[in-house]
């Protein structure tokens, strides 16, 4: 029996006894101070942390989730795909401390069963305090994401048109980035928003041809020799949002191979939306010195896309979109260049609920081609 309950079946018997007149005035009065004793006690431990405190309105809970349908035909020596893959479980929680004070968690199961040998992963995406310094700024330390893009920060299936996300914001900006560090955020105007953080880096390596993918280390035992630095801007009036950052890591490889350099990667987005028409466009390019990027044309990596959209209504959506992208852009011969279109369709039977489907055609410089449908079911709350 819980103290609450406890605290019940004592009035109960207090008021029993009182009817039935078996208790002088002293008594009745001692035992309704020691339910006062018990209330004052259960009050303090909501207030100050515990179960209570976790059902309290101090803690938040949110999520989303994506299951996805791939059916694609590969040509040319490109792969044939065909499956079906709860490709993201995601839980947020989140704890007001106080005023000031707030803690912010994103956890995360990828391709729904993880282990020795399984296809998925359990993640720790997000785990960051966030401390007000005034109405304008807030300093913010621990494991968050970087401020890449359009995607990397907001990547919750409603926002976004498509079932995968865009190509760009996978191979170029390596969505979902995240690392551990510390920095600032906040408003410089009311129209311009700004973060800055000193943070861990990627390390990517020689055996992955400089991929900036393939440098993800997750801050789990990651290297650390060499932090990185991340600004980015959003102006955002009315109608039109424009956004960029730049990153910048002192050695790419956390010192591992002797011929790589320092590394820079500068992106700029823009969203313009006009009643129910929208159109996004991004570009993101990575430059690596040293001897080992330049050795395997992957000292310049882009990628860009456009994107028009149009709302039919609050429920439907479509939109089609063209991607190019290289992560071995740095001779002008090279065969690793891709692009892809893609078309489809969005259905928001609830604003936190989306059906979508879409047809993809993706051509290779190396003559590979892949062409399909995906299909999926996401939510968010």
């Amino acid at each position: 029996m819980n103290r609450i309950q406890c605290g019940i079946t004592a009035m109960a018997v207090v008021i029993g006894t009182i009817v039935a007149g078996r208790v002088s005035a002293d008594e009745v009065a001692e035992r309704l101070a020691s339910l006062e004793r018990q209330v004052a006690a259960l009050s303090a431990d909501k207030g100050e942390g515990g179960l209570a405190a976790g059902l309290s309105s101090k803690t938040s809970i949110g999520g989303y989730g994506e299951l996805h349908y791939n059916t694609l035909d590969g040509k040319g020596g490109a792969s044939d795909k065909d499956e079906v893959d709860f490709h993201r479980f995601v839980l947020f929680f989140g704890h007001q401390f106080s005023d000031r004070i707030r803690l912010q968690t994103e956890f995360e199961l990828e391709h729904s069963l993880s282990g020795e040998g399984k296809p998925g992963e359990v993640e720790l995406e997000q785990a960051f305090i966030d401390f007000d310094l005034n109405d304008d700024h807030t300093a913010r330390a621990g494991l968050f994401i970087i401020p890449v893009g359009f995607l990397n920060q907001h990547h919750e299936p409603p926002l976004f048109y498509g079932v995968e996300r865009n190509p760009i914001e996978s191979n170029i900006l390596p969505t979902t980035w995240w690392e551990a560090g510390a920095g600032l955020h906040g408003s410089l105007v009311e129209v311009l928003s700004y973060q800055a953080y000193v943070h861990s880096g990627l390390a990517t390596s020689t055996s992955a041809v400089y991929a900036v993918r393939s440098g993800r280390k997750k801050v789990a035992n990651a290297p650390a020799s060499d932090p990185a630095a991340t600004l980015a801007l959003v102006w955002n009036v009315p109608g039109l949002t424009v956004g960029g950052a730049l990153h910048y890591q002192a050695d790419i490889t956390q010192g591992e191979v002797a011929e790589a350099g320092s590394a820079w990667m500068g992106e700029v987005h823009a969203e313009v939306k006009h009643g129910p028409f929208a159109l996004r466009a991004l570009y993101a390019e990575w430059q690596l010195d040293g001897d080992g990027p330049e050795s395997v044309d992957a000292d310049r990596q882009f990628g860009w896309f456009v994107e028009p959209s149009l709302r039919l209504s609050r429920y439907v959506g479509v939109f089609a979109r063209f991607n190019q992208w290289d992560n071995q852009a740095g001779s002008s011969a090279s065969k690793s260049r891709r692009e892809q279109v893609d078309a489809g369709i969005n259905w928001w039977p609830h604003a936190q609920v989306v059906l979508k489907a879409d047809y993809q055609w993706q051509d290779n410089r190396n003559g590979k081609e892949q062409e399909g449908m995906n299909l999926a079911v996401g939510y968010a709350f």
